[in-house]
């Protein structure tokens, strides 16, 4: 890392890739925080302590809008579903496009959030789907504990802390959700991201009527379930991520050996987590090109 933490926005660039992948094992909880501040200690130069160097890897909540809560294009609010099989009451995020065709009305998508509970990116990147012309819910998987603390480093060992098999359910009760939603053509989507990612693999395969799915660097399905979906599915990658990418070979083989429609875009020289603009991992060209080719998979296969 520079000797200096700069006031600037910092880049992916401007951090050794040991210690980018350092810091993935730590927000995966491959590593504690202890364990993370001391191994970072190596790059604590010139007065930066190893902290510091944590909250500079950190996401940064302000700069996670590029969609206003108040955009004229569309509405949103806050409402609850039921998840019986899961952890109870669920709060989610939905967002509708405030013009609707009623002779055409829009598809929905359902937007799962990464280890952390549902925190202001990911209800930006709902707010951009909903601009984009769909119904987009964000469900908050910490609902039984209160909903996202604030805290990413909390939020994170409030998920850990669930029931996963609960929390998967929670997942899939708002995915039903959309399905009876009125005022949609019926058709539900799904993306996610991280851990988020791997869950719309897991909706793939528990509902084949999924219209589509673009899991952005998540865990692969087992091989042997790979036979079930029926969905389309845009897989998103990042070619520094060696942990997620270690499972996409076995992954790639079982979509082509069971003829299944997918896509897969591996971005060259960025990390896991490119996608999320609130931290350093962010690569603003690759997450714009990865949205963009997001809403045209949906355009095309969420379509009435």
């Amino acid at each position: 890392m520079n000797e200096q933490i700069s006031t600037r926005r910092l880049t992916a660039a401007d951090f050794d890739q040991e210690l980018l992948d350092l810091y993935d094992y730590y927000a995966h909880g491959k590593i504690s925080k202890r364990e993370f501040l001391d191994r970072a200690g190596k790059w604590a130069v010139g007065g930066v302590t190893a902290a510091a160097i944590l909250g500079t890897l950190a996401p940064n909540y302000a700069l996670a809008q590029q969609v206003a809560e108040n955009d004229p294009d569309i509405v949103g609010e806050d409402i609850t579903y039921q998840s019986p099989d899961g952890t109870g009451d669920i709060t989610a995020y939905l967002v509708r496009p405030a013009q609707v065709d009623t002779e055409n009305p829009p598809a929905a998508v359902l937007v799962v959030h990464e280890n952390r509970g549902l925190n202001p990116y990911i209800r930006d990147v709902v707010r951009r789907l909903a601009k984009a012309g769909f119904v987009a819910m964000g469900p908050d998987g910490l609902s039984s504990l209160g909903g996202y603390p604030g805290s990413d480093d909390e939020g994170r060992e409030m998920q850990r802390s669930l029931d996963q098999e609960a929390l998967l359910n929670d997942f899939f009760a708002g995915f039903e959700y959309l399905q009876a939603l009125e005022n949609t053509n019926g058709k539900v989507g799904a993306t996610g991201f991280c851990y988020g990612g791997g869950v719309v693999n897991k909706l793939a395969v528990a509902y084949p009527e999924m219209a589509a799915g673009v899991p952005f660097y998540g865990a692969a399905p087992e091989s042997r379930q790979v036979a079930q979906i029926e969905a389309p599915l845009m897989i998103q990658l990042a070619a520094l991520d060696q942990r997620i990418n270690a499972m996409w070979p076995e992954f790639q083989k079982s979509l082509e050996e069971n003829d299944k429609r997918y896509e897969a875009h591996i971005y060259p020289g960025v990390n896991h987590g490119f996608h999320n603009d609130t931290t350093p991992r962010y690569d603003e060209a690759a997450a714009m090109l990865a949205e963009e080719r997001m809403v045209a998979w949906f355009r095309t296969y969420l379509a009435g």
